[in-house]
């Protein structure tokens, strides 16, 4: 994931996802994942972030997430359980 301005960590999908019914837009959260609609990547962020037009949250982690915090790239890996 590339980190974008300190406060969330992005990556690129295989393709985009699907958006029908989704909210217009929403607030980057602290420890939550998002996709973003307008670029078709996934954010999670380290920080809160502002509103986004195209936002859509997905989740959040619960658990410490300190690498993401850390400057530069990082690998990700979530398992769907």
């Amino acid at each position: 994931m590339t980190d974008v301005a300190g406060t969330e960590k992005i990556s690129d999908l295989p393709r985009r996802l699907l958006t029908r019914g989704a909210p217009a837009g929403s607030t980057g959260q602290w420890r939550s994942l998002a996709y973003d609609a307008p670029w078709g990547n996934l954010a999670i962020f380290s920080r809160d972030g502002g509103v986004a037009s195209g936002l859509m949250p997905l989740d959040h982690f619960d658990g410490g997430i300190g690498v993401l915090q850390q400057q530069g790239a990082v690998r990700v890996t979530r398992t769907l359980t």
